[in-house]
């Protein structure tokens, strides 16, 4: 392997004068343990900055990794070498990264002139709160704007709690963007935040029975600090941000994996302890703040019936375990909500997701969210994987955003009636 790997070295500082205009991403079928091996070895080797999109090596998934355009020649000899099959999903990253911050410039632009806001656009930080703000006085008599804590940098925390009345009855969780770059989930959870809202009002079913029986919380920024990062600028480096912003023990690696913090499993396979890793998960289960924060809340308010977790991308629908290949005993049950919710995502734009365990269908991992609250008792814990598979991976265009939303919406929705029919 370390024979591989000086390969792969005196490639690079071959070809080092022949720089893409910009990094691709590259779609790669492992087709061996041998292949895997290599693999693992390479993530392991923070030197070439690869940035794996996806994670878990196996033969019967793909794996996507972005490629700086100063390794990329040398990289694809490396694959050659060793007789790794691979496509080019992302011809020029960079022109992804152009194209949305165009958009986004010249969106803000119009939202300033109309006083609106749009949907169909991605927002920063400032924005989302100010949006939550303007929902929160627009219906003062169901919704309210519940602060968490702060983060490491001292930004609140806030849930949008959707409730008609009562302290402390059942509830459902929901929260979306635990890592920065996944910037779709942010946004469907925005349109969903106004959906649950605008149904509520106009008596649309099943929200108002829903609202009857239980509350909604719905985080639609579990990790604003990340997310601000991924503002920052157009570069790859901060658009694709995926930790906190914590220091670490590593001064030039900042940031934790949110989703590998939680004290289910912690420190077990499918997590790194390297604190340049993208899925590094911290010194101690629950020493980041941010989910510190979230299972504290959940925790003391002590009646939650449902906690869903949106992602991207790969489009799934899964449900626990994700330390474990071991089926969780609610998981026949699981499995036919998840299948049944399915079928409402695809039933608006026929949008094909998997469904099953984490473990089974994406990849293992420990100290994730979902894990934790089903071992906390909270039965019907899922986490979405929305658009897309690949195309555009976390990329995906603004004008899908409120397709991706709708379709998930009617996923969420069916979990959600379900869950007030099934009381336990």
């Amino acid at each position: 392997m370390r024979l591989y790997l000086a390969v792969f070295a005196l490639l690079v500082a071959v070809h080092c004068e022949e720089l893409f205009n910009g990094d691709q991403v590259l779609r790669i079928q492992a087709e061996s343990e041998d292949h895997i091996q290599v693999l693992k070895e390479l993530e392991k080797d923070m030197d070439w900055g690869l940035d794996f999109w996806t994670h878990g090596f196996s033969t019967e998934r793909p794996i996507d990794i972005r490629v700086p355009h100063a390794s990329l020649y040398a990289f694809k000899d490396f694959l050659m070498e060793n007789n790794i099959p691979f496509t080019v999903m992302i011809n020029n990253v960079q022109e992804l990264l152009d194209r949305e911050r165009a958009e986004m410039v010249s969106n803000a632009q119009t939202e300033r002139k109309t006083k609106s806001f749009n949907f169909a656009a991605y927002h920063d930080l400032e924005t989302i709160y100010s949006f939550m703000d303007t929902l929160v006085a627009s219906h003062p008599n169901l919704i309210s704007k519940v602060k968490i804590g702060s983060t490491y940098e001292n930004r609140p925390m806030y849930a949008l709690k959707f409730s008609t009345g009562g302290e402390k009855r059942p509830a459902i969780w929901i929260d979306a963007g635990i890592h920065a770059r996944e910037w779709v989930s942010h946004a469907s959870a925005v349109w969903i935040a106004d959906r649950i809202a605008t149904d509520f009002k106009q008596n649309r079913a099943p929200v108002p029975s829903i609202l009857s029986q239980m509350d909604i919380f719905l985080m639609i920024v579990a990790n604003p600090d990340g997310y601000v990062f991924s503002h920052i600028s157009p570069r790859e480096f901060h658009r694709l941000w995926r930790k906190s912003r914590s220091v670490t023990s590593n001064p030039n690696c900042p940031g934790v994996d949110l989703n590998r913090n939680f004290d289910a499993e912690f420190s077990g396979p499918g997590a790194s302890d390297d604190p340049c890793g993208e899925d590094y998960r911290g010194p101690s289960a629950q020493s980041e703040i941010e989910v510190k924060n979230i299972a504290d809340f959940i925790t003391s308010h002590g009646n939650f019936k449902s906690f869903m977790t949106l992602h991207a991308y790969s489009q799934l629908l899964m449900y626990p375990y994700a330390y474990s290949g071991t089926n969780a005993p609610d998981q026949p049950e699981l499995h036919d909500v998840a299948t049944q919710a399915n079928k409402e995502l695809y039933s608006w734009h026929s949008t094909i997701y998997k469904v099953g365990s984490i473990f089974h269908t994406i990849e293992q991992a420990s100290g994730a969210s979902v894990d934790w609250a089903y071992q906390r008792g909270i039965k019907y814990s899922f986490a979405f994987e929305l658009r897309d598979t690949g195309k555009y991976g976390f990329l995906l265009p603004a004008d899908q955003i409120v397709s991706t939303a709708r379709e998930t919406w009617l996923a969420l929705r069916y979990i959600m009636q379900y869950v007030c029919d099934h009381p336990y």
